[in-house]
């Protein structure tokens, strides 16, 4: 039986009372708590706002003293002695000034260390080397002409110079030597005319060279050449037309000397180290690969290859998507839908032309568009920039474009497995790609696809494929995962998991693409009624 206990009425007032106060001071402390939290924010937030500005004033102050570092005029004063360093022998200045008259009756002494770098460079066919060793020799024959002794002085550079060449060993060890002989030191380097100029030595800074003289490869050039092509011994070729269209003819009546395309080169490293929209892609030791502006370049010397040879390629024709035969279906699905595009077609088919056409549009419809490209040849506005391997490695561009998660990338061209995983990474990731890769059929560019990436991952990276030939847009397909009994079978309990590439206009279903076994079985659709009776 329950007992019922009574509780006086002021007792029972007195702990709603202390009840009451409780939560009043909950309450309190608790706002108290808010608005101390916000004052901290607030602080916090004020805090790194003055960072902010105090780095960015920082940064202002370095570029303003970079911005002050001008060139300098050129006066020897009472210094009969010049100690040039392997910025301006490179960037062959020397040779200029003595062109110019503005340097004659004195003593040029070159480091040996310089001569040993350039010796090095060139031993791993880079063409910078060659480069310099080519001023080098061009100095010896007219300083006789001008009254100029040329001299090799110093300890040649070791091993262990070479490495750290880039820590300012051997520039160190050619200020020590114009300051040892009291002569006037010149140089290209920013930094090594303000080291100089800090341990008093006598410098004169010149800019790097930004005009040259016109290239001499551009008078073989016509409105519809497509690429020249020179080689030591043998008369100059050019593939000229549109695409689907090219011819190759001679462009040159005798034979190319070394000394010719030695120069040609020459200019090609002059011009592209002093152009701060030219790219030294590649330079490995017998090649070379140059995005020279629009033109692509490619060097290759011995032992890569059996003569010295030079590829000059340029986009003849600039596209935008309105150019192109698009259906009203096509085009919705290119604004819309599309976020795993691959573009494919044989070389020269006119690839990179439609894929700089599309990823333009996207960036006309407020899209950040990026590119990941080596050489960095698409023909793309400003706007977009140009992402090349980072370190080497095109994965870090990958990791790079993740924190940037730009509305779309362009991929071009995938070759290797690492493009594919590249590729495949950033699409599950949920930026749209467009990726373009060598294919004579549509089918061809999936298949570089398979043992990549998984096969029933392959439709969530890649949704629609276009074939380009001949500049036109030839075939487009898509593609769908759909769990059935896969073309040619009959046995219900093989049903399995396939992908259909269909012609993305008529629906039809050409492909499938399936596991059978430990093996991928891409098997073509012959007849089409069978078709839709199995399904």
């Amino acid at each position: 039986m329950m007992q019922c206990i009574s509780i006086p009425l002021s007792v029972s007032l007195y702990y709603i009372g202390i009840t009451n106060a409780n939560q009043d001071f909950a309450y309190s402390m608790s706002h108290k708590g808010d608005k101390m939290t916000k004052e901290l924010e607030k602080q916090e937030s004020e805090k790194k706002q003055i960072e902010k500005q105090i780095e960015k004033k920082k940064i202002k102050t370095i570029k303003a003293i970079r911005a002050e570092i001008k060139e300098d005029v050129f006066d020897l004063g009472d210094k009969k002695i010049v100690v040039p360093d392997t910025s301006v022998i490179i960037d062959g200045r020397v040779s200029d000034l003595i062109s110019e008259k503005k340097l004659s009756d004195v003593k040029i002494v070159i480091h040996k260390a310089t001569v040993g770098e350039l010796e090095h460079q060139a031993n791993q066919g880079k063409e910078i080397g060659f480069s310099g060793l080519a001023e080098i020799k061009l100095l010896r024959e007219i300083a006789k002409q001008n009254n100029i002794e040329l001299e090799f002085q110093g300890e040649r550079s070791t091993e262990l110079m070479v490495r750290a060449a880039k820590l300012g060993e051997i520039d160190a060890s050619i200020r020590e030597l114009a300051k040892s002989l009291g002569a006037m030191l010149l140089t290209s380097d920013k930094v090594q005319s303000e080291v100089a100029r800090a341990e008093g030595i006598n410098v004169i800074y010149l800019e790097p060279r930004k005009y040259l003289r016109e290239l001499s490869f551009k008078q073989y050039l016509t409105p519809e050449t497509v690429s020249l092509h020179f080689k030591e011994d043998t008369i100059p070729m050019a593939k000229i037309g549109k695409p689907g269209q090219v011819r190759l003819v001679e462009v040159g009546e005798t034979r190319t000397t070394r000394d010719e395309i030695e120069t040609i080169i020459k200019e090609i490293i002059d011009t592209a180290r002093s152009d701060s929209k030219s790219y030294f892609e590649i330079d490995s030791k017998g090649a070379a690969v140059i995005q020279l502006r629009e033109f692509r370049i490619a060097i290759a010397r011995p032992p890569f290859s059996d003569g010295i040879e030079i590829t000059i390629v340029r986009p003849i024709y600039k596209a935008s998507l309105d150019d192109y035969r698009l259906s009203s279906k096509l085009r919705e699905r290119l604004l819309g839908s599309a976020e795993g595009v691959v573009i494919c077609g044989s070389p020269g088919s006119g690839k990179s032309t439609f894929t700089a056409a599309l990823a333009e549009m996207y960036m006309k419809r407020g899209k950040i568009v990026k590119t990941i490209e080596s050489p960095r040849d698409l023909q793309v506005p400003d706007e977009i920039t140009q992402y090349s391997a980072l370190d080497g490695s095109f994965e870090k561009t990958g990791d790079i474009l993740l924190l940037v998660r730009p509305d779309y990338t362009v991929y071009d061209e995938m070759r290797k497995t690492t493009d594919f995983k590249v590729f495949t990474d950033l699409r599950l990731s949920g930026i749209g790609m467009v990726g373009v890769v060598h294919a004579t059929r549509p089918i061809e560019a999936i298949q570089r696809f398979i043992g990549r990436v998984d096969l029933g991952m392959i439709p969530q990276v890649v949704d629609t494929v276009i074939f380009i030939k001949e500049g036109q847009i030839r075939k487009v397909m898509e593609l769908k995962m759909k769990v059935k009994i896969p073309y040619g079978m009959r046995d219900r309990d093989l049903a399995r998991p396939v992908v259909q590439v269909s012609d993305f206009e008529t629906g039809r279903v050409e492909w499938e693409l399936y596991k059978f076994g430990d093996e991928t079985v891409s098997v073509r659709i012959e007849d089409n009624k069978n078709r839709h009776r199995r399904d």
